[in-house]
């Protein structure tokens, strides 16, 4: 079998809970060496989230898949010591602590740089290093409220709400994973030192409201929230089918309104004055989502996808999770995959993500149990006797 990626690399990932760790979790889909550090007792506070027994929840088991689980109290000096000689053979160290933390143990930048020149040191906080809120704290659910996300999300008659998963945490953690592996490229393809990255999910969240900014500030005209609509993009909305499911469609621009038209057999419309102009259709859409509402409610789901596939609009059918479970097409491509774990068993996981040709990731394990990998991590990378393991566990620094 080839080698992975990313083999070779080794990633220190002394965060917590979901967007950095998502960081180490990706770059250990394809080879690298993530050692995952965790308190002694206590663990990561996703290994109890949703916790179904065995001290590894659902979350846990894909979040920490293919990372090597270790113990050490970071609250410590004896820990910070043992941090210090764990980045002295990283290349990269993932932190999620607020900025005044790791100055007090003696873990800032300046200090692992001096240890390990080459280091890329991740930093993921709610608001960044710096600014008036840096000590912040910052959850997926507040940085959405902060970012704008929230405020657009739901229909316009009632409070805004958070998606159901939380997706800024994951944004944040894609684009951790790029920024590391941008600045592992140019430390070993363009011969420069190590790096430090500000990453905050403020702004990795804020990246994704597009073109409102510059919209608000030519026109201070706010995106509100229109439900399942999109302002400027008709027809786009959710429909109610003859057998109760919900479908997505999508037909916003000219050619593809000419496609559903031609589905529904309404063709007359491309030459109603109400609709055949796209202003038109924008200024007239709440009678036009009627029309098409009728018309997709008249049918059932599998006619209506069936029809408008066979015209080449775009339409999906709201999945719930045990509808993607079993999806064909989800199967095929192992975005869903069947694993084994040793305490639960057969267990359904989502795959790896992106998909490589010729060196494509793997999972070796789910998430592991709390501190199952002290004794190779301590001895035989660190080079520590058993005596003086044996001593750390029973100060409880490990």
């Amino acid at each position: 079998m080839s080698k992975l990626a990313l083999e070779g690399i080794i990633v220190i990932d002394f965060s917590t809970l979901i967007a950095a760790p998502i960081i180490g979790s990706l770059m250990a889909d394809f080879g690298a060496e993530v050692i995952k550090v965790e308190l002694p007792k206590i663990g990561d506070p996703q290994r109890g989230a949703q916790l179904i027994g065995k001290g590894k929840s659902p979350t846990w088991l894909v979040g920490s898949r293919n990372k090597k689980t270790i113990t050490l109290d970071l609250h410590k000096k004896e820990g910070q010591d043992i941090a210090k000689k764990l980045c002295a053979k990283a290349d990269v160290v993932l932190l999620n602590f607020r900025p005044e933390v790791l100055e007090k143990w003696n873990l800032g930048s300046e200090v692992l740089h001096q240890i390990n020149p080459g280091l890329i040191i991740c930093l993921v906080s709610g608001f960044g290093q710096t600014g008036p809120y840096k000590n912040r704290g910052g959850f997926d659910r507040t940085v959405s409220a902060f970012a704008g996300l929230t405020y657009t999300s739901g229909y316009p008659e009632y409070p805004p709400v958070r998606s159901g998963y939380p997706l800024v945490d994951y944004l944040t953690g894609y684009l951790g994973a790029f920024a590391v592996m941008m600045a592992l490229y140019n430390r070993d393809m363009n011969h420069n030192r190590g790096e430090v990255i500000d990453l905050s999910l403020a702004e990795a969240a804020f990246k994704a409201t597009g073109g409102s900014l510059p919209t608000y500030s030519l026109t201070r005209s706010i995106y509100e929230r229109c439900g399942n609509r999109i302002k400027f993009f008709v027809p786009a909305e959710n429909f109610k089918t003859k057998d109760e499911k919900i479908i997505a469609l999508n037909a916003g621009t000219e050619k593809l309104w000419k496609q559903l038209v031609k589905a529904m057999n309404r063709e007359d419309l491309l030459t109603d004055k109400k609709f055949r102009k796209y202003l038109a259709r924008i200024q007239n859409q709440d009678e036009l989502y009627k029309l098409i509402g009728d018309w997709v409610k008249s049918k059932t789901t599998e006619e209506v996808m069936e029809i408008l596939e066979k015209e080449g609009v775009p339409c999906e059918k709201v999945n719930s999770i045990a509808d993607l479970a079993s999806d064909p097409h989800m199967l095929d491509r192992e975005a869903v995959l069947e694993f084994i774990d040793p305490d639960y068993g057969k267990v359904l996981i989502p795959g790896i993500v992106p998909k490589l040709k010729n060196f494509p990731g793997r999972v070796k394990f789910l998430g592991a149990k709390l501190g199952e990998y002290n004794q190779e991590i301590y001895r035989k990378f660190l080079g520590l006797t058993t005596e003086e393991i044996k001593k750390l566990e029973e100060r409880e620094v490990i």
